[in-house]
């Protein structure tokens, strides 16, 4: 580590001033920490979020679900009325990590980072959430940008994300052993107005599958899912799986998903 200055504002306020100032904002720091160790990032000053009220809570507006940024993955994970109307994203958070990280990372810090094989933005893609900021509300089609980086300004801060409640809805993750990163990861959400899917940790960062959505939006069925051709093209292909791999884990992780949503 080297010499730095940690900040612990308490007000949201606060906050957005220091990040303004050119402070790096510490959500739960899973990481930020481990980049700031290995001298991959070297901020001069932290702006800790933890003091901050404003930017906890679960509360249900209609039908949404507006979360905090600054929840810690085990609180969505326990949440009885999220469990109970949108168990999807509980179950996403509730197998995210270990339970060290459950413990202190957080909805908005993973989202921020937008990390090509994290859970979340594959549950803010798929079920169409809304990105509140400081500054505005971001649609999440217009969110995520591609390997770690999304449509936050510098300075800008998230201050909750609304989840839409859909009709239906499941998450399928083939973790890779080690990290628990998801190797695939597939977030199905069905709407009146159609089925969204989300694919996360296949590819440069999380994206929207058309053609399932597609087949899925015509038949909500398992055998809908199995018909549509995977191109594995542009997907990754690294030490843990090959690209044509990972197609074939985006078709089977859609079916388990669709039934799993079925019920």
């Amino acid at each position: 580590m080297y010499a730095f200055t940690l900040e612990r504002p308490t007000t949201l306020a606060a906050a957005a001033q220091l990040t303004a100032d050119g402070a790096k904002a510490l959500a739960g720091g899973q990481t930020l920490l481990a980049s700031m160790k290995q001298r991959l990032a070297s901020p001069d000053q932290l702006a800790d979020l933890s003091g901050i009220k404003e930017l906890s809570g679960i509360r249900r507006e209609g039908n949404d679900f507006v979360i905090g940024a600054m929840m810690r993955h085990a609180d969505v994970a326990a949440n009885a009325e999220l469990k109970a109307a949108l168990p999807a994203l509980a179950g996403l958070a509730a197998h995210i990590g270990d339970r060290q990280v459950r413990a202190m990372g957080t909805l908005g810090g993973s989202v921020a980072n937008n990390d090509p094989a994290a859970c979340y933005p594959s549950a803010v893609l798929a079920l169409g959430a809304t990105i509140h900021t400081t500054a505005r509300k971001i649609a999440a089609d217009d969110f995520f940008l591609g390997m770690f980086a999304t449509a936050l300004n510098e300075g800008e801060l998230i201050t909750a994300i609304s989840f839409p409640i859909p009709k239906r809805a499941a998450y399928m993750k083939f973790k890779q052993p080690a990290s628990r990163f998801a190797l695939v990861g597939v977030f199905i959400a069905q709407f009146d107005a159609g089925v969204r899917v989300a694919v996360t940790g296949a590819a440069n960062g999380v994206f929207r599958h058309a053609g399932l959505e597609a087949a899925l939006s015509k038949s909500f069925t398992p055998q809908a899912a199995a018909a549509v051709k995977i191109d594995a093209s542009e997907l990754n292909s690294d030490i843990h799986a090959t690209a044509a791999y990972r197609a074939n884990l985006i078709s089977v992780q859609t079916q388990r998903g669709v039934a799993k949503a079925l019920g």
